[in-house]
């Protein structure tokens, strides 16, 4: 029996901060609840990034939830992916229990019940702000990343762009890529050919197909105007809480691919519009990534690189990653390697694969001597996780199976009702859900096209009227011609008609009379 004020001290000591701080929970010890000895979260390293695990019905959610919260409290702005569809009862406060009561009697921390400032966004046709970005804003490679095309394919889109920029076309949907792809093998043909190289028709006909492909997953609804802007995020309500922005992706479960293209854009947005923050006292935004093996098992490759590039570069942009997903293993190596907070719930071991699984777990937190890392994972209860974070000087904190406090608002979907209220309340549905379509690559080609076919319809009766022309002077030509020929006399009727002629045949018929 491991000495209880010894393990509060060592717990305490190791949790101490000098800024502020999100308290999670109370450690445990042999299974009990060491009041007081509070386990806390430093804001100067939220942007460190974290991951929430555990197997399911073990209380992830709850505690994107908890720290979701405490975030807007302390004016951080959050960005959440709601898989599930269950975090938008954030909105309202909870109505409270005896056993949430008795949770934070133990913990040592009171419960107060709040709700908290919610924007709903959406990729697809459910309620919410419509998220939205143009094909330019996306640029050549990360479409290309996102379609899986070859290096020539690739090469061929960048030529795309290239020519829509010289040309002052604007990409803005799908609808307009797919109208110069084919612009560029057809009428454009020579155009083409003259300023950048033949384009093979085979090759745009692929990129085309796999356009088709990623429309047919609803990206269409994603690319266009008006292109949602990422300050958007980083709002603050009037009482200085920090809005928690909740993506609704429960319709989008089964299309990794929008996703993927969704999450690739938001990352490149936010990291190359968001100034330098450096080792600020706090997060500028907190992005959480629910159900995250979606992501890792069915997105492209092109996706998990740049999330591996975006995890170790966005830090210094203010911005903090946690990935919520049922085991560590679902995470690539590359980028759990660059995590500082861990969250770790409780996992099964019903299989060898299992416990093979869990013994890997263990092993990425840090040795303890009042745990066995293996065991405790299987014995922990509902809302209940081993805890590692970084102190403000970017030591790891002291494992903790800590009991975690429980959310400040309701843990369950907002009515029908109140979900209207939040979206009547929303001043960027009136900013981003109006439709706009100016004019683009596609309407200036099609003008482009209708011209040049009206040129040439010009220049074919021009031919035919000039042929005509010609035909009718050369007919005009042998009539005159005919017509001089009919009045000239035949020598043989001249000589006959003539005067001495016609004399002399006169007197001949005289003397025979006679």
């Amino acid at each position: 029996m491991a000495d209880t004020q010894a393990f509060f001290d060592y717990i305490n000591e190791g949790n101490k901060t000098k800024g502020e701080a999100i308290t999670l929970g109370a450690a445990m010890l042999d299974g009990e609840t060491v009041t007081n000895a509070l386990v806390k979260i430093p804001l100067k390293t939220l942007n460190r990034h974290g991951l929430i695990a555990g197997a399911t019905g073990t209380g992830k959610t709850k505690t994107l939830q908890v720290l979701a919260e405490n975030l807007s409290e302390k004016g951080i702005p959050v960005l959440l992916m709601d898989m599930k569809g269950d975090l938008s009862g954030i909105a309202q406060p909870s109505p409270g229990h005896p056993k949430i009561d008795e949770r934070h009697e133990k913990i040592g921390i009171p419960f107060e019940a709040k709700k908290f400032p919610v924007e709903i966004l959406s990729l697809s046709e459910q309620g919410g702000v419509k998220l939205r970005a143009t094909v330019s804003e996306f640029g050549p490679i990360l479409l290309s990343r996102i379609l899986q095309v070859s290096e020539t394919q690739a090469g061929i889109i960048s030529v795309i762009f290239k020519y829509c920029d010289d040309n002052k076309l604007p990409l803005l949907d799908l609808k307009d890529f797919k109208k110069i792809l084919q612009y560029s093998t057809n009428e454009g043909k020579k155009e083409f050919s003259d300023s950048y190289g033949r384009i093979s028709p085979a090759s745009t006909g692929a990129i085309l197909r796999k356009v088709v492909a990623l429309e047919q997953q609803g990206a269409d609804l994603f690319f266009g105007e008006k292109s949602f802007d990422t300050d958007d995020l980083l709002r603050i309500d009037e009482n200085g809480m920090g809005y928690i922005n909740i993506v609704r992706l429960t319709d989008i479960q089964d299309r990794p691919t929008l996703f993927s293209t969704f999450m690739l854009c938001l990352l490149a947005e936010i990291y190359s519009t968001f100034p330098e923050q450096g080792d600020s006292g706090r997060p500028e935004l907190v992005i959480f990534i629910d159900e995250a093996h979606l992501i890792f098992n069915e997105a492209s490759k092109a996706l998990i690189n740049q999330i591996e590039s975006i995890v170790k570069l966005i830090r210094s942009k203010g911005v903090g990653l946690y990935f919520v997903t049922q085991n560590p293993t679902d995470v690539p190596d590359a980028v759990l390697s660059q995590l500082g907070l861990k969250v770790q719930h409780a996992l099964r071991a019903f299989t060898a694969k299992d416990r093979k699984a869990i013994k890997l777990t263990a092993e990425n937190y840090p040795l303890s001597s009042y745990y066995n890392t293996s065991e405790v994972l299987t014995s922990l209860g509902i809302g209940e996780a081993l805890v590692t974070a970084l102190n403000e000087k970017g030591i790891p904190t002291p494992l903790a199976a800590t009991m975690l406090r429980a959310p400040m608002s309701r843990m369950d979907i907002l009515e029908d009702d109140e979900l209207k209220e939040v979206l009547d309340a929303s001043s960027l549905i009136k900013k981003y859900n109006k439709e706009v379509d100016r004019e683009s690559a596609y309407e200036l080609l099609n003008e482009k096209i209708e011209t040049a076919e009206k040129e040439e319809v010009k220049r074919k009766v021009r031919e035919e009227n000039e042929a005509v022309e010609k035909s009718s002077s050369r007919s005009s030509s042998r009539s005159k011609s005919r017509s001089r020929k009919s009045t000239r006399q035949n020598p043989f009727i001249k000589v006959l008609t003539s005067p001495t002629v016609i004399r002399s045949v006169l007197g001949i018929l005289g003397k025979m009379l006679r």
